[in-house]
């Protein structure tokens, strides 16, 4: 990804304490690290949440492929489906 240097802005910072960065990065998260007081440096980022982590681990990611590589080759079909509703209710 090439950067693109651009020409510093003026920003206010309202009563609130926000900072206005254009509707192009609405919505998006951003880490903002100060380096120095009264020095900002903000980026955009993608930040996974705890209880979603695990899904970013090899062994897991691997499975997950795994699992949807059968799904693929496997259609659901309704062959059984009498059989797996006695089997739910006890009669299987």
């Amino acid at each position: 990804m090439a950067a693109t240097a651009a020409q510093p802005r003026v920003k206010i910072i309202g009563a609130n304490g926000e900072i206005s960065l254009g509707k192009q990065f609405a919505g998006r998260q951003v880490l903002v690290e100060e380096k120095e007081p009264g020095v900002w440096l903000v980026r955009t980022a993608t930040v996974i949440p705890d209880n979603e982590r695990w899904l970013h681990e090899a062994q897991s990611a691997a499975q997950l492929q795994e699992a949807l590589a059968w799904a693929q080759s496997n259609p659901p079909t309704d062959r059984k489906a009498a059989a797996v509703l006695e089997k739910l209710r006890g009669k299987g």
